[in-house]
């Protein structure tokens, strides 16, 4: 317990007692203050309000900071005055503390070295003490009504009150309670925009008036490149050769700041000069972490859009154009993205800044060698898997790209024009990086499973048609909207031994790998079997055994056209189908029917029928041979079909075979905005007798 032997307690009756226990909550001083004013009401102790909401706010605040514990508030009125106990149970060493009644102002400048909750207890109490318990520690002060201070044992203490009472407490050089109550409780307004200057304005006000100041400034630098702004200025400048009263404020980095005071030293000028820092940097602390927080949010939500936007490029060269787009000038004044090549050479790829002006320049920096330049550091970044400074006129720093264990490249980034870039800015750059670095790769994966679909579906087409005297072929080819998938539909012509040519065109089910297999599994025993001279219903027989053997759940459709001159100027043309659709007979005079009867398609059944029809075509007649991509066209629920398909070839009577084919491809790919979903595949027969 503290030299004083406690509160003293009065042996009369329990009536305006009051005990409760509050948790370690910021609720909690006003909660205590709810508590003393009740008492205070009940008891009619009017002319203590002030003192004791202030003290009582003191010691609560102290303790919630600084125990962290639940807190039992005793508040205790007599017709003499009011005690009020503050007790904590946050263990921890006895540290005894030698104070109680107050004595002469001088002692008041010791007692706040100890801290500024100690210093308005000591000077508004009539007397106070700690007590030290097993499970914590209890503060207590005493209020006196004026009428029984001189009772006191301090010498002059009620000339002392009397000044404490003086409006202002400027003119005896000690705060009012009135003051300082005002003091503590200035507040931002919670519906203003930014709060912070009307706050900081009201508080430096106060604290100046109390402390009879000539001036005053706080200044605060949020560490965003502005510098050290000024936030509330009170009175008239500082004149040269005055001492100032300077109090840094509380917060913690980027933000710094200080309390600037041109006030004369007094007891309670450094003082309250703390308080009134610590009151604003609380605020400025709050502003600071809802900053962050608000920051935070955006560069979430800005990496989620950098991903969807990097998501949706699958072209390489677009892909690494698109990051500096994201980073200048965002996350910097310039950006820079180098690829490493297959002998391990950087590459630059592409680069930004914020001042076009200013990008030759940087193109000049970057392709400059030497062991200090910027390539030397590029390198350095690849080699070391690791965030690399740069220097030079350039200044930033060189992130790795790296995705699946490969080292792709580096992603370099200038600064900022007015700063440096700070930790949360670092982390978002090398996110960035990882999520630039596997858009690159997805990127060149998707390019190279294009390179290997288009060079296998060429693999499975004629690379040209042969020219025949009398007879005109002509074929368009779409593959699917997905560029990287294999198309099972194709189309051949072949001489045949005896002098005929066949036209092939067919459609294996499905597309990819699985498809292209199975396609040049046909294409190839086609050409084969008719090549030993088999007859095409033999052929087609031999091709089901051969599906059927290998299983897999792959069929496939044929239209088989074998075609030589007749007699005259006809072409006499024998049609087999395979399940396939039946192709379109355009009339050199003009009018269009489909031709030939459908059969069955190969590797489904162990047998089956494909009927033949024998078809004359004159000069300027012509066979329109398809696939299901063209038919089977979707615009929304309406499918192109076999009608539309007759319709649209009706008016190119008359038309070379190159026409008829890349009329009918435009009209198919024009009936839909949607990319085809199916391949589409047209081949032309034509008469060209004259």
């Amino acid at each position: 317990m503290s030299a004083e032997a406690g509160p003293a307690l009065n042996g009369g009756s329990d009536e305006h007692v009051r005990r409760v226990r509050l948790p370690a909550d910021r609720r909690t001083p006003a909660a205590a203050r709810a508590l003393v004013r009740s008492v205070l009401a009940e008891a009619d102790l009017h002319e203590l309000l002030n003192e004791a909401l202030l003290l009582t706010t003191e010691l609560t605040t102290n303790a919630v900071e600084h125990a962290r514990t639940e807190l039992d508030i005793e508040v205790e009125a007599d017709p003499e005055g009011l005690t009020v106990t503050v007790t904590d149970f946050a263990s921890g060493p006895v540290d005894e503390l030698l104070v109680g009644v107050r004595n002469t102002t001088s002692d008041i400048a010791e007692v706040a070295e100890r801290g500024r909750g100690l210093l308005l207890v000591d000077h508004f109490s009539s007397r106070w003490g700690t007590t030290y318990l097993p499970t914590g520690k209890g503060v207590w002060f005493r209020l006196d009504r004026a009428g029984r201070e001189a009772a006191t044992p301090a010498a002059g203490a009620a000339e002392t009150r009397a000044a404490l009472a003086t409006p202002g407490g400027t003119d005896a050089g000690t705060p009012s309670a009135a003051a300082m109550s005002e003091l503590m409780q200035t507040t931002p307004d919670p519906y203003a925009d930014d709060p912070l200057p009307e706050f900081a304005a009201g508080l430096l006000t106060r604290v100046a008036e109390m402390v009879g100041a000539a001036g005053g400034v706080v200044r605060l630098d949020r560490g965003d490149g502005q510098g050290s702004q000024v936030l509330a200025r009170y009175g008239r400048q500082p004149r040269e050769g005055n001492e100032l009263l300077r109090v840094p404020l509380a917060v913690h980095r980027p933000y710094a700041g200080e309390l600037e005071l041109d006030a004369a030293p007094s007891a309670y000028a450094r003082p309250l000069a703390v308080l009134a820092a610590e009151r604003l940097s609380l605020h400025l602390e709050n502003d600071r972490l809802r900053r962050a927080d608000v920051r935070r949010s955006a560069w979430l939500t800005f990496l989620a859009e950098a991903s969807e936007l990097l998501a949706q490029s699958l072209d390489v060269e677009l892909t690494m154009a698109l990051i500096p787009q994201l980073v200048v000038p965002r996350l910097g004044q310039w950006c820079a993205v180098h690829t490493t090549d297959e002998w391990g050479r950087l590459r630059l790829a592409a680069a930004s800044h914020a001042d076009e002006a200013v990008l030759p320049q940087l193109h000049r920096v970057l392709q400059e060698t030497g062991p200090d330049s910027i390539q030397a550091r590029l390198r350095e970044a690849s080699r070391s898997a690791a965030q690399v400074p740069l220097s030079g006129p350039m200044e930033g720093f060189a992130v790795p790209l790296i995705a699946r264990g490969q080292r792709l490249g580096t992603l370099a980034v200038g600064r900022h024009q007015r700063h440096r870039h700070d930790p949360d800015e670092v982390s978002v750059l090398e996110d960035v990086a990882r999520r630039a670095a596997l858009a690159i790769e997805n990127a060149r994966i998707h390019a190279e499973r294009r390179r290997v679909a288009q060079t296998l579906q060429q693999s499975l087409l004629p690379p040209v048609l042969p020219v025949v005297e009398g007879i005109g072929f002509a074929a368009e080819y779409v593959p699917t909207g997905d560029d990287a998938d294999v198309g099972g539909d194709f189309y051949d012509v072949v001489p045949l031994p005896d002098g005929r040519w066949l036209v092939v065109v067919g459609d294996v089910s499905g597309k990819g790998v699985q498809a292209a297999a199975v396609t040049g599994l046909v294409r190839d025993v086609i050409r084969v079997l008719v090549g030993d001279g088999k007859p095409l219903p033999e052929v087609l027989g031999r091709l089901n055994e051969t599906l059927v053997e290998r299983g897999g759940g792959r069929y496939c459709t044929l239209a088989l056209a074998a075609v030589r001159p007749g007699d005259g100027d006809q072409l006499e043309v024998s049609l087999h189908l395979a399940g396939h659709d039946r192709p379109v007979l355009l009339h050199g005079g003009g009018g269009a029917g489909f031709v030939g009867t459908g059969g069955t398609a190969l590797g489904l059944l162990d047998s089956i029928a494909t009927p033949t029809a024998e078809i004359a075509l004159k000069p300027g007649d012509a066979l329109i041979f398809y696939t299901d991509g063209v038919t089977e066209r979707r615009r929304g629920r309406e499918l192109f079909g076999t009608d539309r398909l007759r319709e649209a070839a009706a008016p190119l009577a008359g038309y070379s075979a190159d026409v008829i084919a890349a009329r009918l491809r435009a009209t198919a790919i024009a009936f839909s905005v949607e990319p085809p979903r199916d391949d589409i595949a047209v081949l032309v027969l034509r008469n060209d007798a004259l």
